[in-house]
Parts: C-alpha cells; structure tokens; sequence
C-alpha cells in the first residue's frame, strides 16, 4: 500500500474531521441510552420508504432495532474519537447516515423543504469515506499505534482492521 504525502494541515483537518464526526455519533448514542430512546416513533414517521422501515418497528424487531441503533452509534463514536478500528466502524456510520437519509425523505425533499435531495447526512457519510480512504486512525490514533506492535506482525489477521 502506497503512503499518501499529507502535509501537517492535512492530518490537522482529518484529526478534526475524525473527532468532530466521533463526537457526533458519540453524543447522540449516549443521549439514546440514557434517555431510553425508542426507534419506532423514529421508524414509524417514515415517509417514502416506509413499508422498508417499517419492518424495523415490528414487536420482535424493535428490540434488536434499539439495541443496534443505541450501541451502534456510541460505538461508532468512541472508535472515531480513539482512532481505533475506524475501517470496522466507518462502514458502519457510512450504513447509518444512508438509512437515516432515506429516513428522513419526503422525495425530493429531505427532512425539510430547504434540503431538496441533499442534507447533512449525506455529508456525514462523505465526510467518513474520506477518513476511511485517508487512514484517519492513523493520524494521533489508536490504530496508528497498534499497527506497529509485534502482534500485528505475529497475527497477519489483524492488520485489515487497524492498517
């Protein structure tokens, strides 16, 4: 794999790109365990694609729905924050920005009428594409770290989740 040049502002940007999206996803996973957010009030004012969603609010569902969605985004986030693993958990903050942007349309609207066809989530996804192909754990992160230690080395396995 060839080592991309990035110059002291470049890492300085994905640092706080890294922090800033960690700290979203951090925050909004925290506030959904402690104030026992329920998904399917979420799930079921969907508009656009609501027979898909729907599926997600079912009784037998709605558990594992909460419970994924919960822990997901406090997991996402504390990865994001740490550096580590941020190829295991970008993919999936990249899966939830997506859901949540078919979520919150009203095609070609999405959320409100000020957004038509584009709004943060989207950017979100963006911005976690680019702090994935830039080795974003890697820059005053985890991964960076635990890449250079001998079990790396020792079990070939693990370098795919933190290289």
């Amino acid at each position: 794999m060839t080592e991309m040049t990035e110059t002291k502002l470049d890492r300085g940007i994905i640092l706080v790109l890294r922090l800033l999206m960690g700290w979203t996803f951090l925050y909004a996973g925290a506030w959904q365990i402690w104030d026992n957010f329920d998904t399917a009030g979420f799930l079921n004012h969907v508009v656009t694609f609501h027979d898909v969603f729907a599926v997600f609010a079912t009784p037998t569902m709605l558990p594992i729905t909460d419970f994924l969605v919960k822990w997901g985004h406090l997991l996402i986030g504390l990865s994001l924050i740490s550096g580590l693993m941020v190829r295991v958990s970008g993919p999936f903050g990249i899966l939830l920005m997506i859901t949540y942007y078919f979520a919150h349309m009203k095609f070609p609207y999405i959320e409100e009428p000020v957004n038509f066809l584009v709004d943060y989530h989207l950017v979100y996804a963006t911005v976690i594409v680019y702090l994935i192909a830039h080795r974003a754990g890697h820059v005053f992160g985890l991964d960076g770290l635990i890449e250079e230690m001998h079990m790396v080395e020792e079990y070939p396995i693990l370098k795919p989740l933190v290289g």
